[in-house]
């Protein structure tokens, strides 16, 4: 059975054409897609501790950080699921769990949102 993060890069790949790139050989699984035009980022997914995003235990999540809109980067992160930014700006960055209690249509809309803010303007 294909995991969620398994699926959110498969859309990426398909959608935007953007090939996952592992920087890293510190942290393999940790994934991030450009946009093909700037070579900005506007997805990142990682495996992090829970303890590390400031919840309670030490086994790992994988998480998902995009890039929104300040505005709407302060809604979310009151939702369950939405935390401030891992290793990224936290004005302009959300970070998502996914733990599947976020349906993948609304973590593939915030993925269009984050690939939008980085175009070029």
């Amino acid at each position: 059975m294909e995991s969620l993060r398994e699926l959110i890069c498969r859309i990426i790949v398909y959608k935007y054409g953007a090939a996952p790139e592992r920087l890293w050989s510190r942290y393999p699984n940790y994934t991030v897609f450009r946009r093909n035009d700037n070579k900005k980022w506007f997805a990142v997914i990682m495996n992090v501790q829970k303890n590390k995003l400031g919840l309670s235990g030490d086994e790992s999540v994988d998480i998902l950080n995009v890039k929104c809109d300040p505005f709407l980067v302060s809604l979310l992160i009151y939702e369950d699921g939405f935390l401030p930014a891992y290793h990224q700006n936290k004005k302009n960055w959300i970070t998502i769990l996914l733990d599947n209690s976020r349906d993948i249509e609304r973590i593939e809309e915030l993925i269009e949102t984050s690939f939008q803010a980085t175009k070029r303007r």
